[in-house]
């Protein structure tokens, strides 16, 4: 080939190669519940046997990493920090989740994924699970009509009252009848449809700020039996659990393909309400694992994937959007570990600790990113990233520097796509249910527990060797650490931001 033709030709690719990516995907967030870290099977080749089909295909198309963390070991707390980039310990969750019927954890002027969005021309919606709270529109005494109702997971069904009272009702219809404030279209998303919390009540789904239809009846007590409703409460005449998830994934299935008619680009939080009790798989669904309802629940969260990837693919979309999926903690206890185990699956794969724990099975989760012709197809990565991280890769890849009181705790994944070597976070810090905080600072973790425990993830990814005794200025080191991310407000460079409550030290208190 003359020279001067095959100069051009190498610059042309070189052009081609250096192109910059598109700054405004779409972006997709799909976030499963209770999705343990050994439940897909391309995280759990030799110990998991459910199969897990489109979730491969995602890691198989984009990175798979193997390091990824979750805020905390539960709900609540790991949806605040995905959302915001903010450790969930600033707030006033420290231990546990939102209560029922609470009031919102993410403060009206925090700045969210979906309000950082809104801001570069994207349309926003979210579906599925919430709980974050609402302003329920309650009057003082209301509560009595809505709370201790009888019947809870795990009592007698002879605790149980089967018909709402006249004031039940009365309170009922005032309360279900009206707007419900502080819920996802005022932060930032101008669309919600799921039910709040779905193994608790109100049992109806809720569109953008008000219920569809008027709950008005008991749920069921059959509903309560099993690993199904956690407490009894209003519930609309025919409420069923099988149905939820199906109903759910076809709205997203809709927004995606209402979007692709449009030129603006748009930001979907897809919040699965599974395979999270209620452990209610669909008809179609049960049986197909061979295992239990949970793995058969298993299977159907990996088919709405898949039906959220195959909405992409048919309006053209998929190219251009970048799709990050993951879970909120671990895989739940509650409903058996042995007899799962037993039959060759292990939800947590080879970690130690399942939901609620601050060992690695609590909060170390499922972190899958596809972005086509961006980030590199087909790779596994074991660098440290967090679900916080969202909301600074976003920022960086619109170029929409973050203010100062956003973002406090999110560093961006950008670099680990331009070189896969990269290390874009040396600390980070994720917590069991009960506020026991667990400090990351390389392959290092420390417990911090009233006797600090200290384990070499590289060495020992069980945690079964504690090696704070052999290593007390590492100890030291990682508690001033911690300490200085406690006090500084924020884990990123930027001023110094106040923490919304006293941050405290130790489990219960300290």
């Amino acid at each position: 080939m003359p020279l001067l033709p095959l100069f051009f030709l190498l610059l042309a690719g070189a052009v081609a190669a250096a192109a910059p990516a598109p700054a405004r995907p779409n972006i997709v967030v799909i976030l499963a519940d209770d999705l343990g870290y050994g439940d897909p099977s391309c995280y759990n080749p030799e110990r998991g046997r459910i199969p897990t089909p489109h979730i491969d295909r995602l890691a198989r198309e984009g990175v798979r990493f193997t390091d990824g963390h979750a805020s905390s070991a539960a709900c609540s707390p790991s949806r605040y920090t995905l959302l915001t980039g903010r450790y969930h310990w600033r707030t006033r969750l420290q231990t546990g989740i939102v209560d029922l019927w609470e009031r919102p954890l993410i403060a009206p002027d925090r700045l969210t994924i979906a309000g950082l969005a809104r801001r570069q021309g994207y349309r926003t919606a979210a579906f599925g699970k919430w709980h974050l709270g609402w302003d329920w529109p309650l009057e003082p005494g209301d509560l009595a009509s809505l709370r201790g109702l009888g019947g809870r997971a795990g009592r007698s069904r002879d605790a149980l009252i089967t018909e709402p009272t006249a004031e039940h009702r009365r309170v009922w219809s005032r309360v279900f009848a009206q707007p419900i404030a502080g819920g996802p279209i005022t932060r930032g998303f101008e669309h919600y449809f799921g039910t709040d919390v779905p193994n608790w009540p109100p049992y109806s789904f809720i569109a953008d700020d008000r219920t569809v239809g008027v709950p008005s009846t008991l749920l069921p007590a059959r509903l309560m039996e099993g690993f199904r409703a956690s407490f009894q409460g209003p519930a609309l005449p025919g409420w069923e659990f099988e149905p939820v998830l199906d109903t759910t994934i076809a709205r997203a299935e809709a927004y995606v393909a209402e979007r692709a008619r449009s030129a603006e680009p748009f930001l979907a939080y897809v919040a699965l309400t599974t395979p999270h009790t209620p452990i209610s798989p669909s008809r179609a669904w049960q049986g197909r694992s061979g295992l239990n309802d949970y793995a058969d629940l298993v299977m159907e969260t990996d088919d709405a994937v898949g039906r959220i990837l195959a909405a992409l693919d048919r309006h053209g979309l998929a190219r251009d959007t970048f799709v990050l999926l993951t879970s909120d903690n671990g895989y739940e206890t509650a409903i058996g570990i042995k007899p799962l185990e037993a039959m060759g699956h292990f939800p947590s794969g080879p970690l130690r600790g399942y939901k609620r724990d601050a060992w690695e099975g609590g909060h170390r989760v499922p972190f899958v990113v596809r972005w086509p012709g961006v980030v590199p197809a087909g790779q596994v990565s074991g660098a440290l990233v967090h679900q916080a991280d969202l909301m600074a890769t976003l920022a960086e890849l619109w170029g929409a520097p973050l203010p100062a009181d956003a973002g406090e705790d999110s560093f961006s994944l950008l670099p680990l796509w331009r070189d896969g070597r990269a290390e874009i976070r040396p600390h980070a810090i994720s917590c069991g249910v009960n506020g026991l905080q667990a400090v990351r600072e390389g392959p290092w973790k420390l417990l911090c527990g009233p006797t600090p425990r200290l384990h070499h993830l590289g060495e020992d990814l069980a945690e079964q060797h504690d090696r704070a005794a052999a290593e007390p200025a590492r100890v030291q080191a990682m508690l001033a650490l911690r300490e200085r991310l406690i006090t500084e407000g924020r884990s990123t460079p930027g001023p110094r931001r106040e923490n919304d409550v006293p941050v405290r030290r130790l489990p219960g208190g300290g």
